[in-house]
């Protein structure tokens, strides 16, 4: 049978958990084969009596990716999400104004608002006190009518409880309003400490503490990231401009307290998204309400290129978007086009701004309150409220002209922005037709540069991305000519974080990355001035990933191996390319496609036959102690992929069973965007400010894997 294929967790960018590393040493076959057929035969009785029914919260715990989205990096940290956003349903309904979390030694975590307090008495129907009914529980909270959370993130009432379902233990306690202080606790969701009195509480003292300690054998070896924790609490202190957070760490070496409250709220937000780049004008807000539903909205433009527009559903981040943020872009664009043909910026004959061209370098933030969100699962990642859109499109509609109308000086940036954007759109879509014109008449237009693989299907097909000329020749000569493609790349490759589009079309090596991967580039949505001639359709959020010229299913490889040196140079060169990925072939990145080779540092020669590899010092160090009995162990450091020949690389680097990739997984969009913007943006300081900090975590320069 084949080996087990081993799985290691590895930083690619930075210290941090943005970009989050599968690295993946592929399966070895010793040509031992199994019809699929005999291992799928069930040969066990079937009945009655083999269905189960799963009580209490063992379905939580036998399928927790059901309910809490995985039981990785993200999983573990939606837990403390689940808890977190109840102390906001709280605040939401005008109960709570302070949230304490403080990550404790032993790795687990406590949440304190002072709300209400989960309730300690008897419910009716179950002869449960209700706090033990919310943890214990699904599908049990006060949430599913307007009585007690006229606006809330929770609406299937079972957050909190799987969070119980797959904690070693937790415990609450409830700062009731009879001036007692009561706890309860559970093992791994079920009560072992039934609900009882700590002790009397102070004068005005109430609210809930949850501590809990997520259980290893369902997320074995993951700790809480502060940095995840801290950008969450931040997010909300943004989002709540009348509640402080304060975070406490006591694993750090100087525990100490920070405090997130940031009066202006969202301006502030929209501020912070901008702190990389040259802000255009100053930070704009508005809001207002109609049938039930409340909409804020943020927004300001800078010099950049690229767009970052954030959206929340009742405080709850909504990454896939969904109809706040579809009513929200229907507007923009509409009013935009309406006001540049009102004051004459477009002519009879000029066509509309697209959605694209109206959003190029604008940074925003659209909030929205409901009483019944509609989210497409559990973790809450699109708003699915029909109403929703044409709310936040008539707000955002009659806010956004009214402020055009009174800010003539700050409307003219605006739309001079939007102006250069359509001139370089259309010209970078001149380009990309260009070279998609070349690759259709050109049997090979990358002749004497890509060594294509034979095979034709894109499933079994690699093509790695190899830095230098000479790395290239190697690579050549050590693929499968069969299945493994070479694009030697020289140099490094244009900036795009700080270019416009147009000019990294003119890129040689960009222009011979998207001729070999043949999907197009991803550039534009498919609507014209928000989805009609006129400028006012409706943007079709379904459309969203499918961009002009741009086509996921004409991929010629679904391995796409960026393989550069092991040093700070092939670093940045590899940065340069998932910067480029990440902002014009994302899909790339979302779809799975994209890895990092991991090519070793030292070469270990002992005799003519034995030679081993080591990515560092500490792997070189162990293999020459393990061999120190032999005399004729020759230690070789390679200065770079074209140090190696072609056997080294074949062993070490491509060769199927041998290799270890680093698979590129993106685990929250806005920290890789807020990452891209600091280290990839014009400004220097956000970047000096980022290397300071994370200085004493660099261990080797050469190897960052």
């Amino acid at each position: 049978m084949a080996d087990k294929t081993e799985k290691q967790e590895a930083n690619i960018l930075y210290p941090g958990e943005v970009f989050k590393n599968c690295i993946e040493a592929e399966p070895v076959s010793d040509g031992v084969t199994t019809e699929v057929k005999d291992l799928q035969r069930v040969e066990a009785e079937y009945g009655a009596n083999q269905i189960q029914v799963l009580e209490g919260l063992e379905a939580v715990r036998r399928r927790p990716s059901m309910y809490i989205g995985g039981t990785d990096l993200k999983g573990l940290h939606h837990l403390f999400v689940e808890v977190c956003d109840n102390a906001i349903d709280e605040a939401m309904a005008g109960h709570c104004d302070m949230i304490n979390v403080i990550l404790h030694k032993d790795g687990s975590v406590s949440v304190q608002d002072n709300g209400r307090g989960i309730p300690v008495d008897i419910n009716d129907q179950s002869g449960q006190s209700g706090v033990e009914l919310a943890l214990t529980k699904l599908h049990a909270g006060g949430k599913f009518d307007s009585g007690a959370y006229k606006v809330s993130g929770g609406l299937h009432g079972v957050g909190v409880s799987c969070v119980n379902a797959v904690s070693d233990w937790l415990t609450v306690d409830v700062f009731w309003h009879d001036g007692q202080r009561y706890r309860i606790g559970f093992k791994q969701g079920e009560t072992t400490e039934k609900l009882h009195v700590v002790g009397k509480i102070k004068p005005g003292e109430k609210g809930t503490l949850v501590r809990w300690k997520a259980d290893h054998k369902i997320f074995p070896g993951l700790e809480y990231d502060p940095e995840r924790l801290t950008r969450r609490m931040r997010e909300l202190g943004y989002l709540n401009k009348d509640v402080t957070l304060t975070f406490l760490n006591e694993q750090s070496e100087e525990p100490e307290t920070v405090v997130y409250h940031f009066k202006r709220g969202l301006q502030e937000f929209v501020e912070k998204l901008n702190e990389t780049k040259d802000p255009m004008h100053s930070s704009v807000y508005f809001g207002g309400s109609r049938d039930d539903i409340i909409v804020e909205v943020a927004l300001q433009y800078n010099n950049g290129y690229q767009e970052v527009v954030l959206s929340f559903a009742n405080m709850i981040n909504t990454p896939d978007g969904g109809t706040h943020l579809s009513g929200f872009k229907t507007a923009l664009t509409r009013v935009i086009n309406n006001y540049a043909r009102k004051q004459g910026f477009l002519k009879e004959k000029d066509n509309n701004f697209s959605g694209d061209d109206v959003r190029e370098g604008l940074a925003a933030i659209i909030s929205v309150k409901l009483s019944h969100p509609q989210f497409e699962s559990q973790t809450k990642v699109k708003l699915a409220n029909g109403e929703v859109e044409g709310v936040v499109n008539s707000i955002v509609g009659e806010k956004l002209t009214e402020f055009l109308e009174e800010n003539p000086a700050v409307a003219r940036k605006m739309i001079d922005k939007v102006q250069t954007a359509q001139r370089a759109r259309d010209a970078a879509r001149r380009a990309a037709e260009l070279v998609k014109r070349q690759s259709a008449l050109e049997s090979n237009p990358l002749h004497g540069k890509l060594a294509d693989c034979s095979d034709r299907d894109p499933s079994k097909c690699e093509l790695f991305l190899v830095e230098g000329d000479s790395a290239g020749g190697s690579a050549k000569q050590g693929r499968d000519r069969r299945t493994q493609a070479i694009l030697p790349l020289r140099g490094k490759i244009i900036n795009v974080g700080k270019a416009r589009i147009d000019k990294v079309l003119e890129n040689t090596e960009i222009r011979s990355m998207i001729t070999a991967l043949g999907t197009g580039i991803a550039f534009e949505n498919d609507t014209n001035g928000n989805g009609g001639e006129n400028g006012n359709g409706t943007e079709d959020d379904d459309q969203e990933k499918k961009k002009n010229g741009y086509d996921l299913s004409k991929l010629r490889y679904h391995k796409i191996i960026i393989m550069t040196d092991a040093d700070v140079d092939g670093d940045h060169i590899r940065t340069l390319l998932l910067t480029f990925f990440w902002l014009y072939m994302r899909p790339l990145v979302e779809e799975g496609y994209v890895y990092v080779a991991q090519p070793p540092l030292y070469r270990i020669k002992a005799g003519k036959d034995n030679q081993y590899y080591a990515q560092t010092a500490e792997e070189r160090d162990a293999i020459v102690k393990r061999l120190r009995h032999r005399r004729d162990v020759v230690v070789t450091r390679f200065k770079g992929l074209g140090e190696m020949n072609a056997t080294d690389l074949e062993d070490t680097t491509m060769k199927d069973g041998k290799r270890k990739l680093a698979k590129i997984r993106i685990e929250e969009a806005f920290a890789a965007q807020e990452l891209f913007d600091t280290l990839m943006s014009e400004k220097v300081e956000p970047r000096r400010d980022f290397i300071i900090k994370h200085a004493r975590e660099v261990l080797d320069l050469d190897w960052h894997g």
